[in-house]
């Protein structure tokens, strides 16, 4: 039996009103879901690119990389499951109600995670996390475990590139 993991495609598109829909319709219209799926213009404004987790087995994979490829606005595939690549993923957490210790807190959190404090008031702080997935799900269970009730978490889907070199994964 295949076994599901995580995995990563980047797919070029053509830069045009629908085009995520209609790549994402493909993917609801077979009930494959997507984890994490992020676009943006290239440097040829004619076209977009996508970057697209999925968790899933092997053959719903290899499906999954077909109906892309036999999309029309579909330019190239690139499946990034198995290759260095460097990833990242925009992570904002809120912590409402803050004491002077609480904010103390943060700043030590922020500083061994290597994030960053974006703004802060009286009562709030909020961090700007900019790491991969798994790294900013380990700065958010500690941030539970510290403030509980009071974060509030906005995330973005993980942008991806292939590494220059093979040291990266």
């Amino acid at each position: 039996m295949d076994t599901m993991k995580k995995r990563w495609i980047s797919i070029y598109v053509e830069n045009e009103i629908g085009v995520l829909a209609r790549i994402s319709g493909l993917f609801s219209g077979k009930s494959y879901n997507i984890d994490t799926l992020t676009v943006g213009v290239t440097e040829d404004p004619t076209m977009s690119r996508m970057t697209i987790g999925v968790t899933s087995d092997d053959k719903t994979f290899e499906q999954i990389k077909k109906q892309l490829n036999r999309s029309v606005e579909v330019i190239k595939v690139m499946d990034f499951t198995d290759l260095p690549i460097h990833m990242k993923e925009l992570m904002f957490v809120k912590v409402n109600s803050c004491t002077e210790k609480d904010k103390a807190e943060a700043f030590r959190i922020a500083q061994v995670y290597g994030v960053k404090i974006e703004d802060y008031n009286k009562n709030t702080i909020l961090f700007e996390c900019t790491m991969t997935e798994d790294k900013n799900n380990s700065l958010l269970k500690l941030l539970s475990e510290t403030y509980g009730y009071r974060l509030e978490v906005v995330r973005g889907g993980a942008v991806a590139i292939e590494a220059v070199s093979y040291t990266e994964r």
